[in-house]
């Protein structure tokens, strides 16, 4: 079943819900703070692939879990720099690249392991980093 409903604290949903009233399956959320969410839905969380747009215009491309980045996609943040890579629990975490907002990497070039904000070890790692960029291309075009 597809339809829409506006929650009392503002925010907006427009998809598929389950038999039980759950977010279920594609849709569209709005929340109070201007944020918006396109893709899928399981148990009412965002979860698979999707695209969250911030307020500020920042975005994540990627995979959800539980509501949260986890697994691959990329983060483009409202002044331009990215991180393409691993996600854990909302938060960047595992191999990746910085892509600051004039296209280069930093140097030394800012690829390898991270976690959070903190670049805890430089390594090559092409693989996550072309898979993370797959991740978010599929998401983005899922979202359209």
């Amino acid at each position: 079943m597809k339809s829409a409903y506006k929650y009392p604290d503002g925010s907006e949903y427009n998809g598929e819900w389950s038999d039980n009233g759950q977010r279920e399956g594609y849709g569209h959320m709005k929340f109070p703070d201007g944020a918006q969410y396109y893709g899928k839905f399981v148990n009412g969380l965002c979860e698979g692939l999707g695209v969250m747009v911030f307020s500020d215009n920042s975005r994540f491309e990627g995979e959800f879990q539980q509501g949260k980045f986890s697994g691959l996609g990329a983060f483009f943040r409202c002044d331009g720099m990215k991180f393409e890579g691993e996600f854990q629990d909302g938060k960047i975490r595992g191999q990746g690249i910085v892509t600051f907002p004039d296209g280069t990497h930093g140097i030394p070039r800012n690829e390898g392991q991270f976690d959070g904000n903190k670049m805890v070890r430089r390594e090559k790692c092409l693989a996550t980093i072309q898979k993370a960029r797959q991740v978010a291309n599929h998401a983005k075009s899922q979202s359209q």
